[in-house]
């Protein structure tokens, strides 16, 4: 691609989309090929096998030049806050500043069976305060707060680092903390329009009412983007297998957050096909189940995400900003992947 070619800044990706099965190994060549596509922000999420956050954004920092990396998400009770916050400074210094920080609430109950702090709202609060403190070059005495209890914290007293801070968000509460205290807000997969809508309002107001500019909250679009240039049995695991996996883990909460029929969610989860899957659907379950899976998710459920042809995927991109989105992530595809739909959204734009 001619590097004359405009930077898509309002378009951005996952590295390692999904469950990471190919090796962290490609991630390399991911970012590389994102960068020369024209996608402004790749990010990472994490998962505990080998989708390390820090690890990754270390690796993607050191092959790309231009385009911005991000965590969407790691949690910020996994690491104490130093490590934390001297791990981002490193990578905004190592990547000229393209490094963006961001942390999400987590799943409850995979935290409590392995024993990890619970996250509250105003922990996540704290914890944004005090790494902004830190990255300009604080020395925190005895704090206690909702994140903890320390009698000092501290990392360079020369540091005055301005760091993109982000947070993944589902409902009202962590939504409008993003308004107050971050720079990104990453709204979730396959929230309908009306959710989006609804979440940009929420987010922008809250920034607003907190004394900031709200256009300086850049609010994501996560939005499933899968073209049926792909063959059909990669397309069901990146669209069935993806919301029901998301449905295993936080069912009740989508459900609420789109307003969808509960009684479908008890369904699902009592279907003996899904209770014999050990693990995240979207990694473990054969092509049999999925198609039986397919059987239990109503359209509607599906509907908001990027479908159909390379023109198709493009109009409902286009939708997304339409509601209100800053910038859309393509998610749950690689560069690859995504190429032929990039593509025509650069021809058309």
């Amino acid at each position: 691609m001619a590097s004359s070619a405009r930077v898509l800044d309002e378009l951005g990706y996952y590295l390692l989309a999904g469950a990471g099965s190919d090796g962290p190994a490609t991630l390399m060549d991911e970012a590389r090929l994102g960068e020369e596509m024209g996608f402004g922000t790749a990010w990472i999420s994490e998962r505990w096998n080998v989708k390390e956050a820090s690890s990754l954004s270390g690796a993607a920092c050191a092959v790309t030049n231009r385009m911005c990396i991000g965590t969407a998400a790691t949690n910020h009770n996994t690491r104490h806050p130093l490590v934390t916050a001297s791990w981002a400074t490193t990578l905004h210094r190592l990547s000229g500043g393209r490094f963006t920080l961001g942390i999400g609430r987590g799943i409850a109950a995979m935290g409590g069976a392995f024993g990890v702090l619970s996250v509250t709202t105003a922990m996540m609060e704290d914890w944004a305060q005090i790494t902004r403190r830190l990255w300009h070059g604080e020395v925190i005495v005895n704090h206690d707060g909702p994140l903890g209890k320390w009698p000092v914290l501290f990392l360079d007293s020369d540091f005055d680092e301005d760091i993109r801070l982000a947070i993944v968000a589902f409902g009202p509460n962590t939504l409008k903390l993003g308004g107050r205290e971050f720079d990104d807000v990453v709204l979730h997969t396959y929230f309908t329009p009306e959710t989006l809508q609804r979440a940009v309002k929420t987010v922008k107001t809250a920034a607003e009412q907190a004394g900031r500019d709200p256009d300086s909250v850049r609010v994501w679009s996560c939005l499933a983007t899968v073209g049926d240039h792909l063959p059909e049995e990669l397309r069901v695991k990146k669209t069935v297998a993806r919301l029901a996996t998301y449905l295993q883990g936080y069912g009740d909460l989508m459900v609420k957050t789109n307003n969808w029929d509960p009684a479908v969610l008890q369904r699902f989860r009592a279907d003996s096909v899904v209770t014999s899957i050990a693990g995240g659907i979207d990694s473990k379950a054969t092509k049999d189940q999925l198609e039986h899976i397919a059987t239990l998710l109503p359209e509607e459920w599906l509907e908001p995400s990027a479908t159909g042809t390379a023109e198709q995927c493009v109009d409902r991109i286009r939708e997304e900003f339409d509601y209100g989105a800053d910038a859309v992530i393509l998610h749950g595809a690689t560069p690859q992947e995504l190429a032929p739909i990039v593509e025509v959204y650069r021809e058309t734009s």
